[in-house]
């Protein structure tokens, strides 16, 4: 990827580290051809992180260098992630321009970082991180109350305490009555029907999903 070289004033650029065209593999839009704009940097270090090489490096973007790029794809859906998008506030004013350009736009986030600033037509994917994630005690709990059916929130499942405390945070905030909720085997750690298993016991009111890109492709990066 090369630098995106403007006039354009340092307020409408953003880092990025690639923008490519996949399916989509996670959330309530998985399957549809996604153009997909991944931001560089993340104040957190998930221990099954799969996109650390997004932590660093990237190249400076023009926002309308980055529209342009979208658009040469030619699909509707448009997810912009990470890394932590939201850790560089100019991605607020990417997500805007995006619906503004009429697109259906998902936003993935770690649930560290305040999300009431997002243009409320995106779908915001907001990860709560469990126990195994060694980053639980990031959870910005104040997020809860923002999120609405237009949202989704994930727990990346590592063991069976991760399930446990994901059923508990289930119940305390209610979360099936405020969005979709999504429960995901973190990939390597536990075997995918196992956690299918625990779901179908207890009846839960979550969507079980796998990564699907990760099936297809395995962790190449930029599919």
């Amino acid at each position: 990827m090369e630098t995106q070289v403007t006039d354009s004033p340092a307020a409408e650029r953003l880092r990025l580290t690639e923008i490519f065209l996949s399916v989509q593999g996670e959330s309530r839009s998985v399957g549809w051809p996604t153009v997909f704009v991944r931001l560089t940097g993340c104040p957190l270090r998930c221990q099954y992180c799969d996109t650390a090489y997004a932590f660093h490096g990237g190249h400076w973007w023009d926002m309308d260098a980055i529209l342009a790029e979208v658009a040469q794809h030619g699909v509707r859906h448009v997810c912009v992630t990470g890394g932590e998008p939201l850790a560089q506030k100019r991605c607020l004013l990417l997500l805007q321009k995006l619906c503004d350009a009429g697109y259906e736009v998902s936003l993935e986030t770690s649930g560290a970082l305040d999300i009431s600033g997002v243009d409320p037509r995106v779908s915001r994917v907001v990860d709560l991180k469990t126990p195994g994630s060694k980053e639980m005690a990031r959870n910005r709990l104040e997020n809860i109350p923002l999120l609405t059916p237009r949202d989704q929130v994930k727990f990346v499942i590592c063991d069976r305490t991760d399930y446990d405390w994901a059923r508990a945070m289930l119940a305390e905030h209610r979360l099936a009555e405020r969005c979709e909720v999504l429960f995901s085997p973190s990939h390597g750690q536990v075997r995918p029907h196992e956690l299918a298993e625990w779901i179908l016991a207890d009846k839960l009111p979550v969507r079980y999903q796998l990564q699907l890109h990760k099936v297809l492709w395995g962790d190449t990066p930029g599919r």
